[in-house]
């Protein structure tokens, strides 16, 4: 299973990525992250004892647009959003998945696939932190406020330095 570093200015976080379970959304991470689309983002949202989402915009709130179409929702693959899990965000239609992630920072069952309808899609899981859980529950103590159109958004910009494939 392939492993993905993010190097933040908080400390360093390893995801390991279940390509069996979800295949298409790894692939798409792995894509984006070998091609340094997350690289110099930030971590733009933060629901402390909740979620820690990043994925598509800078420092300056600029949104990065991922050249690829949108991804099938594979939450229907039996990954529960648990603490510590890695899960794809979306917009409200269920298969509108690009680049955006989120951290589990608590068991989140009211995120997991219920059945193939809009309210019952969830949000597909496709990884689990393996380390650094230490610096994603701190990102997940950070003071938020709101930018622009954005609430959540941490005062102190949670920044992705780079992400690598671990050993690629």
């Amino acid at each position: 299973m392939p492993r993905v570093v993010l190097e933040t200015n908080r400390g360093r976080i390893v995801m390991q990525l279940d390509r069996e379970k979800a295949p298409r959304t790894v692939e798409n991470i792995l894509f984006h992250v070998e091609n340094g689309f997350y690289d110099g983002l930030i971590f733009h949202r933060v629901l402390p004892g909740r979620i820690i989402q990043a994925g598509a915009y800078t420092p300056e709130m600029r949104r990065r647009e991922s050249p690829r179409p949108t991804l099938p929702n594979e939450a229907n693959n039996g990954l529960r959003n648990v603490r510590g899990s890695v899960a794809m965000a979306r917009l409200p239609d269920p298969h509108s998945a690009t680049t955006q992630f989120f951290i589990n920072l608590a068991d989140n069952p009211r995120l997991d696939f219920t059945a193939e309808t809009p309210q019952g899609w969830g949000y597909a899981v496709f990884g689990q932190v393996v380390q650094g859980m230490d610096v994603v529950d701190a990102i997940g103590q950070t003071p938020t406020g709101t930018q622009g159109a954005m609430s959540d958004v941490p005062l102190q910009p949670v920044i992705i330095q780079r992400a690598y494939v671990e050993g690629g």
